[in-house]
């Protein structure tokens, strides 16, 4: 295993420069084909979320996989590697692994313990799948972190840790009141119907706004969930979409706005804020989500408008309380991390095992062919008999050798166990390279749609 993580997040870098450097969905996809055409990556994926971009690979050479996946990063961002390189950082193998893990946990969240960045590794997961960039250590990599994201959030009290963004967000905005308090009777406009609008939709109709307005550029999405947040049985508050080109009017009409699109510019300038119409005795809330944002900065220097940002989440987050509960993700992350890579040095000599056992199969055909032409007065039970006898000693003889050597090789430093027993039995390479790539293949087809 050679797994290779690099990348830059909230904890690393600015807003400024991650709001630069985020990276739309196709140009997600043009860069893991660029990552496997480049010599180092034997597969790649993408992780890129409103607070961190990381490209995870499988490679050959530690220092031109380095070279090579920054400088990809820089080209399809848009942000020079001079510029970029700063705010990079590298994680390796196990330290790799232990970085995904703790991603997952929402132990490396803006708002510790945040459960949506599960959805976001899933979706990073679906898209090295669906362009067949993710193979094996991939596949096992984020499937494994998923489970262990959700066991975090399962056996531990991560949760009271922390908050989704969406909700630290509308108590950042409640500046102290209680957000059901401070919502009740509100209108709210949500511009968006991606994840996270939803999720903003459904907090504030939970939290009693009186109204919400969807508006998105696709009006059957917007559409869409207005139809889910008012159905009997749900949140009960009315809503209704409203298409992109009438958000100036029901701006004016908002006393909260929260929006996150996938935009490259502003959704929202000042001027529009300023200009439509609200009167401006009566406070208005905006929350801005987005990366790169949504709503002008210079709005919050408005009268009567209050803006949190993705840049003031990141300040406010830093003094948010740790919760003890923590420590224990922290102790299940190493315990999985361990495991995780005693399992995938244990799979590297899996193949050297088979093929072994191939070899000795082969032997005892041969051997009983050979019987046979000796002996040509034998009945069916017989050579039955003596096949099976001749089995069971090949079989008793490799047991102990082949399972001794697949615990050696899951533990650290295990890896030279393969090259020993090939040397040893003097096995071909390519009958070992054949049986990975069945495995590999096998992997691939079984990991199809598993997301």
């Amino acid at each position: 295993m050679s797994l290779l993580v690099v990348g830059l997040s909230h904890r690393s870098a600015p807003v400024s420069i991650l709001e630069r450097a985020s990276l739309p969905s196709d140009t997600q996809a043009k860069l893991l084909q660029d990552s496997l055409a480049a010599e180092p990556a034997a597969e790649a994926t993408v992780l890129a979320t409103c607070n961190r971009i990381e490209l995870y690979a499988d490679v050959d050479k530690f220092h031109a996989g380095v070279a090579e996946l920054s400088t990809l990063l820089a080209q399809h961002s848009g942000v020079g590697l001079e510029e970029l390189t700063p705010y990079l950082y590298v994680h390796y193998e196990d330290r790799a692994v232990h970085h995904l893990f703790s991603v997952a946990c929402g132990l490396d969240s803006m708002v510790v313990g945040e459960g949506q960045i599960l959805g976001q590794i899933k979706d990073a997961l679906a898209l090295g799948q669906e362009l067949h960039t993710a193979g094996r250590l991939l596949n096992d990599l984020f499937q494994q972190a998923l489970r262990v994201g959700k066991r975090a959030h399962s056996e531990t009290g991560i949760d009271r840790a922390g908050q989704s963004l969406v909700t630290f967000g509308l108590e950042q905005l409640a500046d102290g009141t209680p957000v059901d308090r401070w919502a009740a009777g509100k209108k709210a406009l949500v511009i968006g119907a991606g994840s996270m609008s939803s999720l903003a939709a459904a907090t504030l109709a939970r939290a009693g706004v009186a109204e919400i307005v969807v508006a998105n550029r696709t009006l059957a999405r917007a559409e869409r969930l207005a139809e889910i947040l008012g159905e009997p049985g749900g949140t009960g508050v009315t809503a209704r979409a409203a298409e992109m080109v009438a958000v100036g009017d029901e701006l004016g009409r908002a006393d909260i706005v929260v929006s996150c699109t996938g935009a490259t510019g502003l959704v929202l300038t000042a001027d529009d804020v300023e200009t439509a119409g609200r009167d401006r005795t009566a406070p208005q809330y905006l929350l801005d989500l987005a990366m790169p944002r949504d709503i002008d900065a210079a709005a919050h220097r408005l009268p009567g408008v209050r803006l949190v940002d993705i840049e003031s989440l990141a300040d406010a987050s830093a003094d948010a309380p740790m919760a003890a509960d923590v420590d224990q993700v922290r102790t299940l992350v190493s315990d999985e991390v361990a495991a995780f890579g005693a399992a995938q040095r244990a799979a590297h000599i899996t193949p050297t095992v088979v093929a072994l056992r191939t070899m000795a199969a082969d032997v005892v055909a041969g051997e009983v062919a050979r019987l046979e032409g000796r002996l040509p007065g034998l009945d069916d039970k017989q050579r039955a008999e003596i096949t099976q006898t001749v089995r069971r000693v090949v079989d008793k003889l490799l047991h102990a050798p082949t399972v001794r050597v697949k615990q050696l090789a899951s533990e650290p430093g295990g890896a030279g166990y393969a090259d020993a027993l090939r040397t040893l039995f003097d096995l071909d390479p390519e009958t070992v390279a054949s049986v990975s790539r069945a495995d590999l293949n096998d992997a691939d087809v079984k990991n199809r749609g598993r997301v």
